[in-house]
């Protein structure tokens, strides 16, 4: 569970070893729920993405935000390709997705790589910060947002007006 963890202070998308608007976006392949891979390089020129990094399946907060990602996922997929991204393994989201009738892509990142990447992975805790990152279709970093509280949900109005201004 995530409640009351804070992210160590050096974790924040502030940080400099972090991705930051305008660095291009550290290249990835990761499989979904239904073992099929997501490649970060097949939208460019094509479409803006969304990653939604969420600390584990399972929790409250993570599991009212799939729920909310499902909810919006036609006003988000009109503007953008969305996934989330954990440290999950596919077969839990697989069970995760089908039991509360998920619709979106949720990637598995169990070799923490991504994470490590874009500067997300929290080291002491083996899990990612709350956090959303806007790839444009140029490839680099349009906007990141970190959640300072991994038990905080994110807003998903903010998201959607970062993607009517690409």
């Amino acid at each position: 569970m995530t409640e009351g963890i804070k992210a160590p202070e050096h974790a924040h998308g502030d940080h400099p070893i972090g991705v930051q608007p305008g660095m291009p976006a550290p290249e990835f392949t990761l499989p979904d729920q239904d073992n099929v891979d997501f490649k970060l390089s097949d939208w460019r020129g094509k479409r803006p993405v969304v990653l939604f990094f969420y600390p584990l399946d399972w929790s409250p907060v993570c599991t009212l935000e799939n729920a909310c990602w499902t909810r919006d996922l036609s006003a988000l997929s009109a503007r953008a390709e969305v996934a989330a991204v954990s440290v999950d393994s596919l077969w839990s989201h697989r069970a995760y997705a089908k039991a509360n009738g998920y619709k979106h892509r949720l990637l598995s990142d169990m070799q923490r790589g991504v994470s490590k990447a874009y500067g997300l992975l929290i080291e002491p805790l083996n899990f990612s910060q709350r956090a959303t990152v806007v790839v444009g279709k140029d490839g680099k970093v349009a906007w990141i947002k970190v959640q300072h509280n991994p038990s905080e949900q994110r807003d998903h109005a903010e998201v959607l007006k970062v993607l009517e201004a690409l």
